[in-house]
């Protein structure tokens, strides 16, 4: 997927005000400081789309960002990236928290729309347990999904490896299937293409479930 133009559309508090669910969507969720404003930034090659902090907590609501481009045949496509919310910051009033953790379920679980959700999982760290329950309770919500190892720049490719690979390890004590993950780098633009052409990928399944 070639992106030719995007834009932030708008912020909503809950998922019923988000836009109307007319195009495909793929939000991108993770603790938080994990880096996923920093991403979609990166794959939409603009510095400043969505608003990047060195604070934890600094997205509180479910922000849609329409991306316009051409796949590979060079046909038109259309999207919306969705920067959600990070989960486990404790920071907050318990009160704070609870009302996130409400939105971001909803969201997930009501958006019709929804084709994937990208979980971001920073790869400095060995698993956490809050990763893992999160990616649990998508399975047990049957929310398709991937992974995305962040901030891979930060470590050498050999501890990029091992982390990677002992965070499989983790998921395979309660899945059988692992879902599909890449590695990426929002100062390198690693993982860039290979992201875009999965997000590609997705849109023409949903083109062929639609067609006549």
């Amino acid at each position: 997927m070639r992106i030719h133009e995007a834009t932030y559309l708008v912020s909503s508090p809950s998922y019923d005000k988000c836009p109307k669910a007319e195009l495909p969507e793929f939000a991108f969720i993770g603790r938080s400081n994990v880096g996923k404003s920093s991403l979609i930034n990166m794959l939409c090659s603009q510095q400043h789309l969505a608003k990047t902090s060195a604070n934890p907590g600094k997205t509180q609501l479910i922000n849609h960002f329409v991306v316009t481009g051409a796949n590979a045949k060079n046909v038109k496509t259309k999207c919306y990236l969705v920067d959600l919310p990070g989960y486990g910051y404790a920071k907050i009033a318990q009160s704070t928290r609870r009302r996130w953790e409400q939105m971001i379920e909803n969201y997930l679980r009501k958006r019709e729309n929804l084709v994937n959700v990208f979980v971001l999982i920073d790869v400095r760290h060995k698993p956490q347990k809050i990763d893992l329950a999160f990616i649990n309770q998508l399975g047990d919500w049957q929310i398709p999904f991937t992974l995305i190892f962040t901030k891979a720049d930060k470590e050498k490719p050999g501890a990029v490896k091992n982390n990677v690979q002992a965070f499989l390890d983790a998921m395979r004590e309660t899945w059988q299937f692992l879902p599909r993950h890449f590695v990426s780098s929002a100062v390198e633009k690693m993982g860039r293409e290979d992201i875009l052409s999965f997000i590609e990928s997705c849109n023409q399944e949903i083109l062929g479930e639609t067609k006549p």
